[in-house]
């Protein structure tokens, strides 16, 4: 199993990061912000105006440490990427299920059946959490009802209908989750986030994201190759295919949690000319340590009944979809709360 390592999150603009012997050092003009051991780091992602010399990224890429380049927004954009790892034959393996109907048909369920189970689990524990609730019950049903097409669905494109049904049910009653006030949530707006809600949730969905890219190649697959997400230049559509797991048991979870102790208040936002919303310099630091702390949490995997980190089940997932492919397992388990 793969140690948990720490992962570097540089936000503060103008910083340069450079290589000195087998550390990272983080400097701004010509004061010394930080050194780390590289052994001890597993990934750096840099937020905004930040720069990386050319021997540390090729040192990034020999010794496996990720390095991703973000915008402010956390919107990701470049990411350097050494030796691929694995085999050839996995990845053509990869390659002809997601060429052959019936097979990624039957991986894309699984990712929305996933979703859609953990997104349905969320509601009903907030039924359990506050009594009734006439909307939650309503979501519940429904997604239940989505749960249960799903299974006979006959096409990718008629189960990402029924996925996108499940997401409006459950982002419809989301505002009932969140428990403080001017936190006002009408519905999942992307690119650009035009809330605060928004701009938290595609943080967190880019950062995990970030972490499922990087597992699914440690264990030999291509990110870029997925099942339920349409094949686009530059997009990591099978990182994105596994994020369906995860999105509401890690993401929508850490932001309510976050949203309704106060930790992230609407004044730590702000509105660009062009409507978007992003999160100030301070509230970032504050999710990215929280982010960062939640990582180091255990828990029981579902499938493999052992203790592991949360921020170890991206490679869980990925060696347990490796797995699948290579024919060692019949089916991929999905991660499913119980």
């Amino acid at each position: 199993m793969k140690k948990l390592q720490n992962s570097l999150y540089v936000t503060r603009q103008e910083t340069y990061l450079h290589k000195e012997r087998e550390t990272i050092v983080i400097r701004l003009g010509d004061e010394k912000l930080a050194q780390y051991p590289a052994h001890a780091v597993a990934n750096i992602f840099c937020f905004g105006q930040v720069s990386v010399s050319p021997p540390l990224m090729g040192y990034c890429g020999e010794q496996g440490i990720g390095l991703a380049f973000y915008n402010q927004f956390g919107k990701f954009l470049a990411r350097v990427q050494g030796k691929q790892a694995g085999n050839v034959l996995l990845r053509r393996t990869q390659y002809r299920v997601a060429d052959q109907e019936k097979e990624q048909l039957e991986l894309a369920r699984v990712f929305v059946g996933a979703k859609i189970a953990n997104s349905r689990r969320i509601l009903q524990r907030e039924i359990r959490n506050t009594g009734e609730n006439i909307v939650l019950d309503a979501a519940v049903n429904k997604l239940a009802n989505c749960l249960r097409r799903a299974e006979h669905v006959e096409s990718v494109e008629s189960l990402r209908g029924i996925e996108g049904e499940a997401a409006a049910a459950y982002f419809g009653v989301f505002n009932e989750l969140i428990k403080v006030d001017h936190f006002e949530f009408e519905g999942r707006e992307r690119r650009p986030p035009t809330d605060p809600v928004n701009a938290l949730l595609s943080f967190l969905y880019t950062l995990v994201t970030h972490e499922l890219s990087s597992a699914l190649q440690g264990v030999g697959l291509d990110p870029y190759v997925g099942y339920l997400h349409v094949d686009r230049p530059g997009r990591v559509s099978l990182a994105l295919d596994m994020l369906e797991e995860f999105r509401a048991w890690w993401c929508d979870r850490l932001a309510l949690t976050l949203i309704n102790r106060k930790e992230i208040k609407p004044s730590d936002f702000v509105t660009e000319a062009s409507g978007a919303v992003r999160m100030k310099d301070d509230a970032r630091k504050a999710l990215l340590i929280a982010y960062q702390e939640k990582k180091q949490e255990e828990i029981t995997h579902p499938f493999l009944n052992e203790k592991v980190a949360i921020g170890l089940l991206p490679h869980c997932q990925a060696l347990l979809l490796a797995r699948h492919l290579r024919g060692d397992l019949k089916h991929y388990p999905p991660f499913v709360v119980r």
